[in-house]
């Protein structure tokens, strides 16, 4: 396929990430009213940096807290809504400002969205108060964060794949896997290992893991 004749890029591919990795709450919340109330009450708390009390929030709301339990779920599932939510424009912008194709896209993208995740100040502050559960909901299966991260990832790749400006050894969805955990990695660092989130070591990781992926000239 030639430069000519290749797709053009997607954009806004971050709001695919609930549509291809669904949760009992992201259907909830569009067919819903009062679990979306609940959500965009419980959003603006988590961006001004308050903490997420269920008891306080069920009051706010003029609800018990069985009845904003029924309409969210549990608090995990409620801040990994929120958290996508916030992650959604962040990727976006961050490919939006990436105008290479191929690997650099994808370097360029991800590199974006760590240093961006790095400096949140509202995004840290949450990290430094609830470390366990922040690694739980950001980098494990049982909220869907990292399945929906891995998943805009990989449609990311298919496309450059598909336009035949990359290639890989790895089945796509391995590839994203491995680009995300980098990504991951390094900006959960101080999290993780006790180091310094750094967006440039991460770009360096990203790009020993895509050097495989350019197509010979």
């Amino acid at each position: 396929m030639t430069a000519v004749d290749a797709p053009a890029r997607s954009t806004g591919l971050g709001s695919l990430g609930a549509r291809l990795v669904p949760s009992a709450l992201s259907e909830r919340l569009v067919a819903h009213e009062d679990a979306a109330r609940a959500f965009r009450t419980a959003r603006h708390h988590f961006i001004a940096g308050d903490r997420i009390d269920m008891s306080a929030l069920a009051a706010e709301l003029g609800v018990d807290r069985t009845s904003l339990f029924r309409w969210v779920g549990n608090r995990d599932a409620l801040l990994g809504e929120i958290l996508w939510s916030l992650a959604v424009p962040t990727f976006d912008a961050a490919d939006a400002a990436t105008h290479e194709h191929g690997a650099d896209r994808v370097e360029g993208a991800l590199t974006r969205f760590v240093h961006d995740l790095i400096t949140a100040d509202y995004f840290r502050s949450w990290l430094t108060r609830e470390p366990s559960r922040a690694l739980r909901i950001l980098t494990g299966g049982a909220t869907p964060v990292h399945r929906r991260f891995v998943a805009i990832v990989e449609r990311v790749l298919e496309e450059e794949i598909a336009a035949g400006r990359m290639t890989t050894p790895l089945p796509p969805h391995d590839l994203a896997t491995v680009l995300v955990r980098v990504a991951e990695s390094y900006a959960y660092a101080d999290l993780i290992a006790g180091e310094t989130p750094d967006a440039e070591r991460a770009a360096a990781a990203f790009a020993l893991v895509l050097a495989a992926t350019r197509p010979a000239a």
